[in-house]
């Protein structure tokens, strides 16, 4: 009830905002040289659109890709037993929406209060060029606040520093406003995104998601290599919450910075047994917030690529598998070839974990020739992190399945 009672006080605040405020000094904007809504869209439902896949009709270059987010707020379920609601702020897909619809509440097909957690999974091929727009739609839960947005894509050789989301040097979004990032994508490999002010405190709330670039070589294979050939791929985000910090953050209370204790860790944005639920999760509004499964199924002889990344605030995390032994061939978006006594020596290794501190990013095949079939665990070895909050028998634990017909 109070929730309802906040979010009803909160639509009287921002529809008193946007009536009130010059058109002249925010607009929204998605900006794709060649796009024309009245006959162009996003034909295959990924999101995005691509000039390769006759998406866009008078593109400036033959692989552009145009992609619009959007920047906000909205709520989470997490996996424990009560359910438990957890305020965020997060970005939300909405390529293809019309202008003028994109400051509409989800439920009408606009951004308010539909921030992803994760945010949504960005895959782009090496040799794109990317316009990717991103619209500040403000904070409907907080109408307070007024927090610019960006978009910061970690580890990325931005030609420009304007581009790279970092206060500092770049421009961040304010409510209402849009803004257009262009990218030449130039190296293959595994990413993450993130905004990128107050960062502590954006990304502690959600506003981070995957991202990564397939080779020049083809969409099976996660470097310019043949030996990085896989037949199936999974994303997996490590991150986690800290109840008390969203619990502050809704209530307008000074927020526990330096007493962050993340206790509800989890692999995109879900907890076990959510992580091997396959059903979108809908939150306390009743809007699908969570979209990414982390349940990983392989036929027998499957090689698998996971690509690992991390944003977590507060600690470093070990992921071991059960089994199945992985193959780390990739960190950073770099492929391990080294300079050794052989120039470009093949320095990947076998192991059964790896360790991720936040801003890193891993690529593991796991071949499953000679693996006999059934359920084989992906799981924390840091034991608090194998729950969900107070509970037991949860948190950062997701299961492998291998089994004919998959």
């Amino acid at each position: 009830m109070r929730t309802r009672c906040r979010y009803l006080l909160a639509l009287l605040f921002v529809g008193l905002a946007l009536t009130c405020a010059s058109p002249g000094l925010a607009k929204v904007y998605f900006q794709c040289p060649g796009y024309n809504p009245a006959v162009d869209s996003d034909g295959n439902g990924d999101g995005m659109l691509r000039a390769a896949d006759g998406e866009i009709s008078a593109p400036l270059y033959p692989t552009q890709v145009c992609v619009h987010l959007v920047g906000g707020d909205g709520f989470a379920t997490m996996a424990d037993a009560a359910d438990t609601s957890m305020y965020i702020f997060g970005f939300h897909n909405v390529t293809g929406v019309p202008d003028d619809q994109v400051m509409n509440m989800f439920d009408a097909g606009g951004g308010v209060l539909a921030a992803n957690w994760p945010a949504p999974t960005l895959v782009f091929s090496e040799g794109d060029y990317v316009y990717l727009t991103l619209t500040n739609v403000g904070m409907m839960m907080r109408p307070d606040l007024f927090d610019p947005h960006t978009v910061h894509w970690h580890g990325f050789p931005n030609a420009s520093a304007v581009f790279d989301g970092v206060p500092d040097n770049s421009i961040s979004i304010n409510m209402g406003s849009s803004l257009t990032y262009f990218y030449h994508v130039v190296e293959p490999g595994t990413f993450l995104y993130h905004c990128h002010v107050e960062a502590t405190e954006h990304m502690q709330m959600g506003m981070l998601g995957n991202l990564y670039v397939s080779p020049a070589l083809g969409a099976n294979y996660a470097y310019n290599d043949l030996a990085t050939a896989f037949d199936r791929e999974f994303p997996i985000q490590i991150h986690a919450f800290d109840p008390r910090f969203h619990k502050q953050h809704i209530a307008v209370q000074p927020l526990p910075f330096a007493r962050m204790r993340d206790t509800f860790p989890m692999l995109n944005g879900r907890g076990y047994p959510d992580t091997v639920n396959s059903a979108n999760i809908p939150n306390e509004l009743g809007y699908d917030a969570q979209t990414l499964p982390t349940k990983i199924e392989a036929a027998p002889g499957d090689t698998i690529l996971l690509r690992f990344s991390s944003l977590s605030t507060t600690s470093f995390h070990t992921l071991a598998t059960t089994g199945i032994p992985m193959k780390v061939i990739g960190n950073g978006s770099r492929i391990y070839r080294g300079a050794g006594e052989v120039a470009g020596q093949d320095i990947s290794y076998m192991t059964t974990s790896v360790t991720l501190g936040g801003g890193e990013a891993m690529d593991v095949l796991l071949d499953t020739t000679g693996i006999p079939e059934g359920t084989y665990f992906l799981y924390s070895t840091n034991l608090n992190h194998l729950s969900n909050d107070t509970e037991d028998y949860g948190g950062m634990m997701t299961e492998i399945r291998v089994q004919t017909g998959l």
